[in-house]
């Protein structure tokens, strides 16, 4: 069959052997930093680093550029998700982007 339902059918099988006290459950903890904010020469760095314009910046951003202007002014803040791409951005983690193509 196909590897999809191999790894079902083992998922399943240590489950059961789990629930009949046969196995060991594997455990893995995750933890999530909290979002990191943004100040508005912080931001306007991480473009230059990275080598944009701000329409491209707003485009990886998916703001339009008039957003990208007011965060760079310190008018306006990105927050949430803005946030977590901006630390992408800086951590040089660009090019692992699926809808980033470098080139």
């Amino acid at each position: 069959m196909s590897q999809l339902f191999d790894d079902l059918k083992l998922g399943l099988e240590q489950a059961i052997e789990y629930e009949k006290g046969l196995g060991s459950a594997k455990v893995q903890t995750i933890t999530i930093e909290p979002v990191k904010s943004y100040k508005s020469e912080q931001i306007k760095d991480i473009r230059r680093h990275a080598g944009m314009t701000q329409v491209v910046f707003a485009n990886y951003m998916g703001v339009s550029p008039k957003t990208v202007e007011a965060w760079e002014r310190g008018t306006n803040r990105p927050t949430g998700s803005a946030c977590r791409l901006l630390d992408i951005l800086s951590s040089d983690k660009i090019s692992d982007m699926p809808f980033v193509k470098m080139g």
